[in-house]
């Protein structure tokens, strides 16, 4: 029987409060507007952006929510005026939206989107739907979006702008890697820092996102990659992906930028920062080398303090970058979805298990235990 145009119920998480853990909730799903698709959510992975919720650390988020942002699936429906998906096609929902209208849209220089609205926090965009209204219902009471997307629901409905369509046989307990982790760690390496072929880099937090830096350092050319993580445990993959050697602050008698600067006889040409505290950006910064390093923050870690600079740290020749969603803008993403099923580059290797959604508390424990890169949820 059709579900076109009715509300379905269907399992969700749902964070009704800052700072207590998700609750697996029947909910409803209302049918698509204008300019909207519902999505059978197939696969979604857990990313440490989604368990800052539960820490309430992200100011300004608005409760009760569905998270969740990486994750692929297929069209249930699409709404009116809808012109470029149709039931049953293969997507990827993106927090990253492309509206092709807005100047960023519009500019080869960005893959930022103007309907970002909060660019202070871009992380509480999107909490509702174009008509400022959510199609979450539980217990009688509407549930925000995240991030325009909302993926740890079984039934979800985003807007046009925050989808792409993918290859039918991709493999959707894969790809959805791309709605966020690889997309931004590799990203960052190919597009924002702009690696060289022979130089010399070091990847900071070597999570999902950290090891997918590693992957497009080596894709880019680097002769040497350096690995930061305080797990050691880590360094064994990393090595695997293509990291040369890998450090452990805490094991070292001074400073890690101190280390690298001395082990590559004045600091590395890019360095690229995915764990986000303002201790890990300053190391980051510290070790690129004068006159040419450059110096790229990936990861966000809320509630940080930041960082303080001073002049005299980049007129030696240092430039600092950033990245959104690794400089991608969507219509770059089918492509990536070709280059894995190609196997240029290796998608499998950052999932370390694989669980039913219905287990996603013990999949927070095992990222917050450090036991995971990606764990991938399937409904």
């Amino acid at each position: 029987m059709s579900t076109k145009g009715k509300v379905i119920k269907c399992k969700a998480a749902i964070a009704w409060e800052a700072g207590k853990p998700l609750c697996i909730e029947e909910v409803e799903v209302a049918p698509p507007k204008a300019h909207e698709i519902r999505i059978q959510i197939i696969a979604t992975s857990l990313c440490h952006t989604d368990a800052t919720v539960i820490d309430s650390k992200f100011e300004g988020l608005a409760f009760p929510v569905i998270v969740g942002h990486e994750a692929a699936g297929i069209v249930e429906s699409i709404g009116p005026e809808v012109t470029n998906f149709k039931p049953g096609d293969k997507v990827i929902p993106l927090y990253a939206p492309h509206c092709r209208k807005c100047k960023f849209c519009l500019s080869p220089l960005t893959n930022f989107c103007g309907k970002i609205s909060n660019l202070k926090n871009p992380a509480t965009h999107q909490q509702l739907m174009e008509d400022k209204t959510s199609r979450f219902t539980c217990k009688g009471k509407p549930i925000y979006h995240f991030l325009g997307i909302s993926t740890f629901s079984q039934y979800t409905v985003v807007s046009d702008i925050n989808l792409v369509k993918i290859d039918d046989d991709a493999n959707l307990e894969r790809v959805c890697l791309l709605g966020c982790g690889f997309s931004t760690g590799y990203g960052a390496a190919i597009n924002n820092a702009k690696v060289t072929p022979g130089s010399t880099c070091a990847v900071f937090g070597l999570g999902g996102v950290g090891l997918s830096a590693v992957i497009g350092c080596k894709m880019a050319g680097a002769s040497r990659i350096i690995g930061v993580d305080i797990n050691s445990e880590k360094f064994a993959k990393a090595k695997a992906l293509g990291a040369t050697e890998c450090l452990n602050p805490r094991d070292l008698h001074k400073p890690v930028q101190e280390v690298i600067t001395e082990l590559t006889k004045g600091g590395v040409d890019f360095a690229l920062d995915c764990a986000g505290g303002s201790e890990s950006m300053k190391a980051a910064l510290d070790c690129t080398t004068a006159g040419w390093g450059s110096c790229t923050f990936v990861g966000v870690a809320p509630g940080n303090k930041g960082l303080t600079l001073f002049p005299e740290t980049l007129i030696i020749g240092r430039t600092i970058n950033g990245t959104f969603f690794g400089g991608w803008k969507s219509d770059s993403i089918p492509k990536l979805v070709t280059d894995y099923k190609n196997k240029k580059f290796d998608l499998d290797a950052l999932v370390t298990h694989t669980l039913p959604f219905d287990k996603l508390s013990e999949a927070f424990d095992l990222m917050n235990q450090g036991k995971s890169i990606r764990t991938i949820l399937i409904f």
